[in-house]
């Protein structure tokens, strides 16, 4: 068992967003969120990775074996991407393997200032930078934005390798990435409003 959460309701500003989920995702698995802009994809993947409490239930899987990526892609602007990926390599204490340049087709960018990349390379570096940190579980919030077609095969081909080894993952995304994966429509999952009809989309 990789992750197992059960009756889990989660919300954002005090005000609940989605209840009573439970569901299993078992090393070698990820699962697929999926469900209109607003409905709490965001706010799930934060409560499962801890950066968030959980208004009731359960989130179970073994200590520090997560990590979270969100819209931000984690560089820092004044390093290299090689910098980049040294710095995060030694706060886990891994090396920094020189296939991870191929993986995310980081190559021929090297010597490159994070803050002179596109959207889209900063994207792979961060992305890179991830799998650096060797952690099982990841809770990705649309890993692909700003990544071509190209740049999207190659992260699908990444994510299926980290499966294949025994990870797993929970990624909410609109694409598809072409993994053998169930979906999960958040939307039966939707929290009944209060009575004022408060919510907070902002940080759905």
């Amino acid at each position: 068992m990789s992750l197992r959460v059960t009756d889990l309701t989660c919300a954002r500003g005090g005000v609940s967003v989605l209840s009573d989920m439970s569901f299993d995702v078992p090393a070698g698995a990820a699962l697929i969120l999926r469900g209109p802009n607003g409905v709490g994809k965001t706010t799930l993947l934060r409560t499962l990775a801890g950066l968030q409490p959980a208004l009731s239930g359960r989130v179970e899987m073994a200590k520090e074996s997560s990590a979270y990526a969100s819209h931000a892609d984690g560089v820092k602007q004044a390093l290299t991407v090689t910098e980049n990926l040294r710095f995060w390599a030694e706060i886990y204490g891994h090396d920094v393997p020189d296939a991870i340049y191929q993986t995310f087709d980081l190559d021929d960018l090297r010597q490159r200032l994070a803050g002179t990349l596109s959207a889209g390379q900063k994207r792979r570096l961060g992305l890179a930078r991830l799998a650096l940190i060797k952690r099982r579980v990841l809770f990705l919030d649309e890993p692909t934005v700003s990544l071509d077609a190209f740049s999207v095969k190659l992260f699908a081909q990444w994510m299926q390798g980290h499966l294949t080894g025994g990870g797993s993952a929970v990624i909410a995304t609109h694409i598809d990435l072409g993994l053998d994966a169930p979906e999960l429509d958040l939307t039966p999952y939707i929290a009944t409003q209060d009575e004022t009809g408060g919510s907070d989309e902002a940080f759905l």
